[in-house]
């Protein structure tokens, strides 16, 4: 496995993967050196700099994550979640065929390895509070505001 390194506005993000897809996206809250790219990564790390541009809604990637067929099962349910729209955890599980699942995809959701191509930030509790973001809740709001349809201006 490569590894390869982009600084955002919310942290430092973290690739992995190989010629047979990208594994894994994580963001560091530590300070890493960037380094040079590798070839089976480059498209990952552009990518990422289009979404934080403003520029990508979608990510066109090879993906590769490992988890059983239950996790994948939901992170292939997050990766229909339109850009700048949310979705509960109990909507999930309804979509999965199983109302009661909601624990399930909620721990699903949160060992989802692909931050941000896999948009586990989407997802918000029932009623409409943010809740549950590896990342952390102030990076979970950002995400949601950066997809926001209705952006605020700024007054100065």
């Amino acid at each position: 496995m490569e590894l390869a390194y982009l600084q955002t506005p919310i942290g430092l993000a973290e690739f992995e993967g190989d010629e047979n897809g990208l594994s894994a996206v994580r963001v560091l809250d530590q300070e890493k050196p960037i380094g040079i790219i590798p070839e089976a990564l480059e498209d990952a790390v552009y990518q990422f700099q289009e979404y934080f541009e403003g520029k990508r809604e979608n990510f066109d990637l090879k993906l590769n994550p490992s988890g059983t067929d239950f996790q994948k099962n939901v992170w292939k349910l997050l990766q229909e979640i339109p850009f700048g729209k949310t979705v509960s955890y109990l909507e999930l599980s309804k979509k999965l065929g199983d109302p009661k699942a909601i624990r399930a995809v909620a721990s699903a959701n949160g060992k989802n390895p692909l931050w941000i191509i896999v948009p586990c930030h989407r997802v918000i509790g029932s009623n409409g509070d943010l809740v549950g973001y590896a990342g952390g809740l102030h990076r979970k709001k950002w995400l949601l505001e950066h997809e926001s349809p209705a952006k605020q201006m700024a007054l100065f």
